[in-house]
């Protein structure tokens, strides 16, 4: 019989036992037992495969990783903290010392914050150009370049990229092409299907859907061959030093390199680590990912359809619309529904635009003013002061944004009430 403390810490509980379950269950512990220290040194030195700490993994994580690489038909995936995290992990685990980016000028305010700044700090250049301007990609890659990376549809203008014809360009130089799909979803386009190498999704958004958990992905699709040129790509194919002569590209191969890389050096090293609590609640919205993205994707063009014809509207950027500069990609690539992220300008002149759009949207009473995409609920956002507001007027002329733009991301309300709550509010423009 054991004493009081021993029993109130261990009582009840066997390491590794089954419960049987139906649902992944939340395993919200920080460290996992070992069942004796040669697994835990075959562990600690990537011999064998298995958790070692929450940082890096937990369970509940795993089956969140393997269902997002399913779901984009990809070889592995790396959970963590956020979608910025993401980004931020799968570029520097790309660009290694050294290292180059060229990236679109139509990303999100703040991957845009993280390259043109942060990476700077870090020594590692990016150059943006224009993701519809093939010469310019093809200009921007340098010797040192070591990625491609765009958004599939970006936010807020919900520009089309043309998948294929970027990831000819990164292969023709033998980078990889690095896509955000956030706003895409693998249940309207695949980008690996595509030539895309890497995809990378801030799972906070349409993955969730619920709005409660913060959380990031990315997915190796093991298309890209860093054994081709090996001394372009020492991270993989040089010895790891940190574990004595393993070499990531002979012991883990395609797919699978990247992942061991990206967790046992940037995740172990800085942290940004996916609670298994918030791992679990991401999984709960992966489960009606494509009920949810078919309404809101049949809403937001039925929004897109009402506003075109609005006299407070100059214009709507959908690429839904016949018209709208992207629309034959967005036959072309996404063929099952467009993302329901987009935007509109209001009509009148831009100077005076931001003070007539704050008394518009602060008459939304449907439409929630929240700096978020992809929830369930309908929202609302002023980019120009709110998630692109670090952009110079340069940079957000360069990503199709002035005072003017308003952003919406449908939800799953009743369409009828969401372009009733619009027109009320515009009748303040």
């Amino acid at each position: 019989m054991t004493g009081f403390a021993t029993t109130q810490v261990q009582a009840g509980f066997t390491a590794g036992s089954a419960a049987f379950g139906a649902v992944p269950p939340i395993h919200q512990t920080a460290a996992y037992e070992f069942s004796s220290l040669e697994e835990a040194a075959d562990l600690f030195a990537l011999r064998r495969a298995g958790i070692i700490y929450s940082r890096n993994a937990s369970p509940t994580q795993q089956v969140l990783e393997e269902r997002i690489a399913a779901l984009e038909g990809g070889a592995s995936a790396v959970a963590v903290a956020s979608g910025q995290a993401a980004v931020a992990v799968t570029l520097l685990a790309l660009a290694g010392r050294g290292g180059h980016i060229v990236a679109a000028d139509q990303l999100y305010g703040g991957t845009v914050d993280l390259l043109h700044e942060t990476f700077d700090d870090f020594g590692i250049p990016v150059t943006f150009v224009d993701q519809d301007d093939p010469d310019a990609w093809r200009a921007a890659i340098t010797p040192q370049t070591r990625a491609l990376f765009a958004e599939t549809v970006a936010n807020p203008i919900a520009q089309v990229l043309d998948i294929r014809l970027v990831a000819d360009i990164a292969h023709d130089a033998g980078v990889p092409l690095v896509v955000d799909s956030t706003v895409g979803t693998p249940a309207l386009i695949r980008p690996g299907e595509h030539g895309a190498d890497f995809v990378v999704h801030s799972a906070t958004k349409f993955l969730s859907g619920h709005g409660t958990s913060l959380g990031g992905v990315v997915v190796d699709l093991g298309t890209f061959d860093f054994g081709a040129e090996p001394d372009r790509w020492p991270q993989f194919t040089a010895p790891y030093t940190r574990f004595g002569d393993l070499i990531l590209w002979e012991r883990f191969g395609s797919g699978q390199a990247f992942a061991a890389l990206a967790k046992s050096k940037y995740v172990h090293d800085l942290g940004p680590s996916l609670s298994p609590f918030n791992a679990w609640q991401i999984l709960q919205g992966i489960e009606t990912l494509d009920l949810r993205v078919a309404r809101q994707s049949a809403s937001a063009l039925a929004i897109a359809r009402h506003l075109a014809q609005h006299p407070a509207v100059a214009r709507v950027h959908h690429p839904g619309l016949e018209g709208n500069p992207w629309h034959g990609l967005a036959q072309q690539y996404l063929p099952n529904g467009i993302p329901s992220v987009f935007s509109f300008d209001l009509a009148g002149p831009e100077q005076d635009a931001p003070g007539r759009i704050a008394r518009i949207i602060d008459e939304l009473q449907v439409f929630r003013l929240v700096a978020n995409i992809g929830d369930a609920r309908s929202l609302v956002a002023h980019p120009a002061s709110m998630t692109h507001s670090h952009l110079t007027p340069a940079q957000r002329a360069a990503a199709g944004i002035s005072l003017s733009t308003v952003r919406l991301s449908a939800g799953i309300e009743d369409p009828t009430d969401l372009i009733a709550d619009l027109d009320r509010a515009l009748a303040h423009a």
